[in-house]
């Protein structure tokens, strides 16, 4: 199994696991895009969501955001959408055998190295921001792909929200491209770009 279709089979994991009760508020699915220790050799995606439940309670709430804050920025996410409930990718502790995928792909790609490599720190730059470039790819692709299982789940298309909270500004880019254009039209309505 490659990569990307182990990240795709826990993508297809998490929706079937959203909790029944959920599902009938949610909005979005999110994509959290980081890496372990801010290391590039280390990505993984947390697979969430977010609800229309929480979107009313922050709005409710004495002092409220900007409605498209509530709803879209991940700094108001609740632990479901910005920790996720799954974990794809290059963790250890948290998905082994993805982390073994990953390193034997870039392995075999000639982008890995161990801190120990006689490598230049630019060699290291580059290297690294070919595997996060890879990355931000892969799950630009997964979530595309996964469209039609979110219907089936969720019983209507919604979009999947991507973000990288250390590049935050890719987040519209990776989001966009990852969905069909009238999901994301309310989102992109603060797109600097």
């Amino acid at each position: 199994m490659t990569f990307r279709q182990h990240v795709e089979q826990v993508a297809v994991r998490a929706l079937a696991e959203f909790p029944a009760e959920a599902v009938p508020a949610i909005y979005t699915v999110t994509f959290r895009i980081d890496c372990v220790d801010q290391d590039p050799r280390f990505p993984y995606l947390a697979i969430g969501y977010n609800t229309e439940t929480e979107v009313a309670r922050l709005l409710a709430s004495p002092s409220p955001p900007d409605a498209w804050e509530a709803r879209w920025n991940y700094a108001y996410f609740p632990p479901s959408g910005l920790e996720g409930t799954h974990i794809a990718g290059h963790d250890h502790v948290r998905d082994p055998a993805g982390a073994e995928s990953h390193r034997r792909e870039a392995v075999t790609q000639g982008l890995w190295y161990e801190d120990a490599d006689d490598l230049s720190e630019q060699e290291r730059d580059e290297r690294g921001e070919q595997l996060e470039a890879q990355f931000h790819a892969l799950c630009v692709d997964v979530a595309r792909r996964l469209h039609g299982q979110i219907a089936k789940v969720i019983g209507r298309p919604v979009p999947v929200v991507l973000y990288d909270m250390f590049n935050p500004d890719e987040m519209f880019a990776l989001t966009k491209a990852a969905n069909p254009a009238e999901l994301v039209a309310e989102f992109l309505t603060e797109d600097p770009g």
